[in-house]
């Protein structure tokens, strides 16, 4: 076995989930979550596929989106991984749990917008996701005032009144 690490291609600002199906339906089924919960959501989304043809399969509503997410998985490689790429305006937290409950997905490893990095075990069978590295190292712990800029920024994005 080797290990492999693979960072994920984005612009700073996109959001994405990274997580793990059991079924080629995946596909459908997280594409038409999406758009029934969020509509006009814009997306990409690919799936690898761990069996048959073992293809990268494909859906969205973005072209961009679309081309990350398939980039993405192509490089990851993983069987029965998926990608979500949320187009500008739309983040996880508003799709999260309807991706959660869809019956196939067995896992989120992430939900970010961070730089990630993807730790891959790969074997003469294949390959799969170990973990990941989501954003940056801990600097520190946070003071009064950067409690009131975590209150305020939580107020101003319209998160909280």
């Amino acid at each position: 076995m080797k290990t492999i690490i693979i960072s994920i291609e984005k612009p700073e600002t996109v959001n994405f989930i990274l997580g793990q199906s059991h079924f080629i339906k995946t596909v459908e089924d997280i594409h038409e979550a999406l758009v029934c919960a969020v509509p006009g959501i814009k997306f990409g989304l690919a799936f690898c596929e761990a069996s048959g043809d073992c293809l990268v399969r494909w859906s969205g509503t973005d072209p961009d989106m679309i081309e990350l997410a398939k980039k993405n998985a192509s490089a990851i490689s993983a069987g029965h991984s998926f990608i979500v790429f949320l187009g500008d305006g739309f983040y996880p937290l508003n799709i999260l749990n309807t991706i959660k409950m869809i019956p196939e997905v067995c896992r989120i490893f992430c939900a970010t917008a961070n730089p990630v990095e993807i730790i891959i075990a790969e074997t003469d069978q294949g390959r799969g996701i170990m973990g990941v590295i989501d954003g940056f190292r801990t600097r520190g712990i946070e003071d009064e005032n950067k409690i009131a800029e975590r209150k305020a920024l939580l107020r101003k994005i319209g998160y909280k009144s």
